[in-house]
């Protein structure tokens, strides 16, 4: 496990005044409040990035609170030691995906966690830094990887998937409706030479969509970017195991707090919660035959979404939706 010196040694190598990776953390108020920390206990901050939730934890609460903090992204954790350094005795980060949660739960000999948050999607740093390929607002390399020793690019997909692979992608994790076109126009591109920029491929987005439709809403590229950076990451398909897991290791009353930025991760959020809160597969209005008892309680019926102070400071928590969960215990059951 990465301890505090190990992650703080090569600090010069991250210039965090120029990239601050300590980004403002969304919902700080309403995360506190659901997670609802005690005078001690144990949080899991599963996508710690630089901190911000974490430090927003660890400045509200005592000495008895421990965060364990976990992120693929080793400039992350980097930047994540740096920015909680006044709370050195009190946290400790790891570097993994949060797939990998209960393997370094097991490593920590964590049995029992009192809250866990999940902070989705791309930080800020990710999408500002140009040299990391997420942005269609800055040329550079095609990347999009969160954990930079990723086996797959952007540009992987983009210059070796099918067309079919390509528009599915696109359309699915994109919800973008000239996905079919803008597949074809990818294809065409790269038979004449190879896509390597972000550059390149936004230029072959804006040819591929109507000029009509490139007038209306956000910039043409976002939800190509978006799709083709879930795609690397394999962001949406491990989330739902991993909600069930930090379930598993709730202690009853623990909670576990879910920021979603798009209605993909937030669906699966709330069909998770749902399942695990109302597990019972019995026909209605008959008595429950199978036995099946709810081990989650919803305690925020709808997504929490910022205010309007908040969106006013912070224009990126707008599309910030938290859904919170109280594990239930034996008796309740």
């Amino acid at each position: 496990m990465l301890t505090y010196s190990d992650l703080t040694k090569n600090s010069n190598n991250l210039d965090t005044e120029k990239i601050p990776f300590a980004h403002l953390p969304v919902l700080p108020a309403e995360v506190l409040k659901g997670l609802n920390p005690g005078a001690e206990g144990i949080f899991v901050d599963c996508t710690v990035g630089g901190g911000g939730h974490a430090r927003l934890l660890l400045d509200n609460t005592g000495s008895g609170v421990h965060l364990v903090g976990l992120d693929q992204d080793p400039e992350a954790l980097q930047a994540a030691a740096h920015n909680l350094a006044p709370f050195a005795e009190r946290f400790t980060l790891a570097r993994s995906n949060f797939a990998g949660l209960a393997k370094v739960l097991d490593e920590l000999h964590i049995d029992a966690v009192d809250g866990f948050l999940f902070d989705l999607g791309v930080s800020s740093y990710q999408l500002d830094n140009p040299a990391r390929g997420f942005s269609y607002m800055h040329d550079a390399l095609l990347d999009m990887r969160m954990d930079p020793a990723g086996p797959v690019t952007a540009k992987h997909l983009v210059n070796s998937l099918p067309e079919s692979d390509l528009a599915s992608i696109i359309r699915e994790y994109g919800e973008e409706r000239w996905a079919a076109r803008i597949a074809k126009y990818i294809i065409r591109a790269r038979e004449a030479r190879e896509i390597n920029t972000t550059a390149e491929l936004v230029e072959i987005i804006k040819q591929a969509i109507p000029a009509g439709a490139r007038r209306e809403g956000p910039h043409p590229a976002k939800r190509t970017f978006q799709a083709l950076r879930i795609a690397v990451n394999n962001e949406l398909d491990i989330l739902s195991g991993a909600f069930r897991e930090a379930v598993t290791r709730l202690k009853p009353g623990g909670r576990i707090c879910v920021i979603s930025f798009h209605s993909l991760e937030d669906r699966i959020t709330k069909e998770t919660f749902m399942a695990l809160a109302n597990p019972c597969q019995c026909p209605p209005k008959f008595p429950c035959a199978c036995g099946l008892k709810p081990v989650l309680k919803l305690v925020t019926r709808r997504p929490v979404t910022a205010g309007e102070k908040e969106l006013t400071e912070n224009p990126r928590a707008r599309s910030a939706k938290l859904r919170v969960g109280e594990k239930v215990s034996s008796q309740e059951s």
